[in-house]
């Protein structure tokens, strides 16, 4: 019941966009810090990009800077991540998770995950 969902990942062209849907169940997403890691094959779990609960700041890895957006629909109980100009090196599970405080790049600190959602970009 308490739990968070991601979806919306799939194959994409390089130069393509995807939106990424992380839904939350159990408990107000409002209330949280909500942020986006990925994982890569064989590479470690990196934050991407991570939005406040209510004062809507937004930050991002460099790699993602300019090309992702992060953005929350708190009377769907949903955070999304906006993929645009994909390359593949933007290929990994990406995963959403949730933290009380506020954003963090550090894993460690978020107490709940999702079950990831594949995106691969290549030609």
């Amino acid at each position: 019941q308490v739990q968070l969902v991601e979806s919306g990942g799939g194959l994409v062209q390089p130069g393509g966009s995807l939106r990424l849907s992380c839904a939350a169940s159990g408990f107000r997403l409002d209330l949280y810090r909500i942020g986006w890691f990925r994982q890569a094959p064989g590479k470690e779990r990196e934050g991407v990009s991570c939005t406040s609960s209510i004062a809507g700041s937004t930050s991002y890895a460099d790699s993602v800077k300019g090309r992702f957006t992060i953005s929350r629909d708190n009377a769907k109980n949903t955070v999304y991540l906006q993929m645009d100009n994909l390359k593949p090196e933007d290929t990994a599970v990406y995963y959403c998770a949730r933290r009380l405080n506020r954003c963090s790049a550090l894993e460690a600190s978020y107490d709940l995950w999702g079950q990831g959602t594949q995106v691969t970009v290549s030609s």
